[in-house]
């Protein structure tokens, strides 16, 4: 791992106080499902032009400290066991580090772990309590290159909440003229219930996992969907529904391999509710869908397919028939459902999120678009994270498997027949 130095250290405070009658931001029934950590981005930008260091760290401050007016509860802090955030202001945590190596160092490497040294130490998805919602890094490289670090608060903020803000402050940090208009009002849908039922704890016992990236291209995901159609009655399977069928399907091998015999697998997805809450709407917006699959004869590309969007369907009909009120409640009762089945133990469990469609690669805060966009390594295994990459019509898939499976995984023939591990060279 790269030796990092803190060149400093300090607290950005919003450019303008935050009204007293914004200052106590009630959480939600949302946010009461999510484990209280943070959710690790950065982005990797190659030697900017025309700025040196000291200038790109001194803008990234300012803007900062301006798009947190817009959004300040960031830069409160939790009170009350979680139940609100205070917007007082007392800032968010902003760190300059310089990294002893050249930023290709850490694209290249197979590994996509090697990110977190652009995050502050043991932050990402670590607990968040008792220290700022909102923590940034700005990371200089012996070569030039930067990245630009974020870790967010899942208790305040899902993917979708948390690429608007980026895509914000980037947007104040090249001087666009407008005002970013976030909505914190999410508590008005998914009101903190009184007797709101405890949430099993769904996460597994910490293990060694690793992270690879892996980019499905344009014509990869092309070559894919003729597959999965072919044949068969699947309709218009989307980029995101194929990829997930085949690393599902290569991660059901690896089990097999490992075990000998076919294990009943669970697969759950995340779907962001935006609408029907508007899009401006920050904080926590989603629902869970998945599918089961029983029996060995079902592991085909078509059928998890099929599963995928009648899991995805199903739900869109039960979110069509109930209010925005009945939202928050609907979905606690499917992460419960989805706990519960996985406590019977009968099931290998996969799980995938999507920031795709969020605008990630469109960071530019005046020194162009990133090169790279990642997270750091999830905590949980058999997890798939699902980014669109540079060009825009491919996928990048960050895969968190434990060590003994990802040795089986990377050489699974099928994935790599469609996939490619990402690494990039930049001077």
């Amino acid at each position: 791992m790269a030796a990092k130095t803190i060149v400093y250290r300090k607290l950005i405070k919003p450019s303008s106080p935050t009204p007293s009658s914004f200052r106590h931001l009630n959480l939600t029934l949302m946010d009461y499902t999510n484990i209280p950590h943070y959710i690790p981005i950065a982005s990797f930008y190659s030697i900017p032009k025309n700025c040196d260091i000291n200038q790109i760290s001194h803008i990234l401050e300012k803007s900062l400290s301006k798009v947190l007016s817009s959004y300040y509860p960031f830069a409160g802090q939790f009170k009350d066991n979680n139940s609100y955030v205070d917007c007082n202001d007392i800032g968010v945590e902003y760190l300059h580090v310089r990294i002893n190596c050249p930023m290709s160092e850490i694209l290249n490497h197979p590994n996509n772990d090697v990110v977190d040294v652009v995050f502050p130490q043991d932050l990402p998805w670590g607990i968040t309590l008792n220290r700022s919602p909102l923590v940034v890094q700005l990371s200089n490289f012996d070569c030039g290159g930067i990245a630009v670090s974020a870790c967010l608060s899942h208790k305040i903020a899902d993917g979708y909440s948390f690429s608007r803000f980026l895509n914000d402050w980037a947007d104040i940090a090249r001087q666009v003229d407008f005002k970013p208009s976030p909505q914190f009002n999410a508590s008005s849908f998914f009101p903190l219930m009184d007797d709101a039922p405890a949430i099993p704890n769904g996460v597994p016992e910490p293990q060694q996992h690793v992270s690879r990236m892996y980019n499905f291209s344009s014509s990869s995901l092309r070559r894919l969907k003729n597959v999965v159609a072919k044949n068969s009655g699947v309709q218009n399977p989307t980029r995101i529904e194929v990829a997930t069928a085949l690393l599902h399907k290569c991660g059901v091998a690896v089990s097999m391999e490992k075990s000998g015999v076919f294990k009943p697998t669970l697969l759950s997805h995340v779907m962001n509710i935006r609408p029907p809450i508007p899009l401006n709407t920050m904080g926590n917006a989603f629902c869970l869908f998945g599918s089961i699959t029983m029996t060995e004869d079902k592991i085909t590309l078509p059928n998890y397919v099929a599963e995928l969007q009648k899991a995805k369907q199903h739900l869109r009909d039960e979110l069509k028939d109930k209010g925005t009120n009945q939202l928050a409640t609907h979905a606690l009762e499917v992460l419960k459902q989805g706990v519960d089945i996985m406590k019977q133990g009968i099931f290998d469990a996969y799980s995938c999120t999507s920031f795709c469609n969020f605008g990630l690669y469109t960071i530019d805060f005046g020194w162009g678009r990133p090169v790279r966009v990642t997270l750091a390594k999830n905590s949980m295994k058999n997890h798939f994270l699902f980014l669109d990459d540079p060009s825009g019509d491919g996928i990048n898939v960050l895969v968190t498997l434990t060590k003994t499976d990802m040795l089986i995984f990377q050489s699974n023939k099928e994935l790599l027949e469609f996939a490619t591990p990402v690494v990039q060279s930049t001077k």
